[in-house]
């Protein structure tokens, strides 16, 4: 257990120790949020005031906290991911200067140096997109505060949850890269397609039918969809308090993917939660598995 834990320290330490690396994984989530607020903030707005009926005037105030909860939602459900593939660079780095073959010869077992490699990414990881988080509720209220304690508890929760899948998914992908350039290419292909699938950048609802039942079978959409139920269950609510018809609130978190449906059947937030729960098992088993079956080729080589 001793072994295990200077692993897991000295990945953590080395990770720090690399500028590029931290500063990278650091501001990949800030910048993502200038974006997102420069260029998703009008589209996003422009959305919700086509959903309210004419004869209803709703508070500017209520608009923009939906407006913020939706671009807070859309970055953290990216950042889970894009951070813990900059994060897990690391193991990859261990493979090109001959430290993972260092490592694969000594007693340890392979799935303690997995799982030393996965603790440490997802606990740095982790880091990153809760300083995410910071700077997404300060954002938000200047938008427009409607968050309850426990809907900021909520966002935590999903934050450790999606960065455990986003650090299983970057580690399953990691283990057969051979270089930084092999990782990098992956990690900015990932970056600019998962928003996209995951329904960050634009809402499932707008896609066609047979696209949306495909997407519903990718866990990162509930993900997703629960960073979008507790980002704007309060904005949403105050919408409802101002007058708007139950059928057109309904209307909205159908169009903004707070209801997500498989195959059409609505998709409850427990069995959200049990999806994304239920692939990271899956995830962190293969990973382990991967690295126990494959890993004594270290050894020969």
């Amino acid at each position: 257990m001793k072994t295990f834990s200077r692993l897991i320290n000295r990945n953590i330490k080395l990770f720090f120790k690399d500028k590029g690396l931290f500063f990278t994984s650091l501001i990949t989530p800030l910048i993502l949020l200038v974006l997102y607020s420069t260029f998703l903030g009008n589209v996003y707005r422009d959305s919700f005031m086509l959903s309210i009926p004419e004869f209803l005037n709703i508070d500017e105030n209520i608009i923009d906290g939906c407006v913020g909860g939706q671009l807070m939602s859309s970055l953290l459900a990216v950042s889970c991911i894009t951070v813990a593939f900059c994060s897990n660079m690391l193991m990859v780095q261990d493979k090109v200067n001959g430290a993972y073959n260092d490592i694969a010869v000594t007693p340890v077992k392979h799935s303690h140096v997995a799982l030393s490699y996965y603790i440490a990414t997802f606990s740095v990881t982790l880091i990153f997109n809760l300083i995410a988080l910071s700077a997404c509720l300060i954002y938000t209220a200047f938008m427009g505060w409607y968050l309850t304690v426990a809907d900021v508890l909520l966002l935590v929760f999903d934050i450790f949850l999606m960065t455990m899948f986003g650090t299983a998914f970057s580690s399953v992908i990691g283990f057969f890269m051979s270089s930084q350039g092999q990782i990098s290419a992956i990690g900015s292909i990932v970056s600019s397609c998962y928003g996209f699938i995951c329904g960050a950048y634009m809402p499932i609802s707008q896609f066609s039918e047979g696209l949306q039942n495909v997407i519903s079978l990718l866990p990162g959409t509930y993900g997703t969809a629960l960073f979008r139920n507790h980002a704007m269950r309060g904005a949403i609510n105050a919408l409802s308090d101002a007058g708007l018809p139950e059928s057109a609130v309904e209307e909205i978190k159908n169009a903004i993917d707070c209801n997500i449906y498989f195959f059409g059947d609505k998709v409850g937030i427990g069995t959200m939660f049990a999806i994304v729960s239920v692939t990271v098992a899956v995830l962190v088993i293969a990973y382990v598995m991967i690295n126990v079956t494959l890993g004594g080729k270290a050894k020969k080589a």
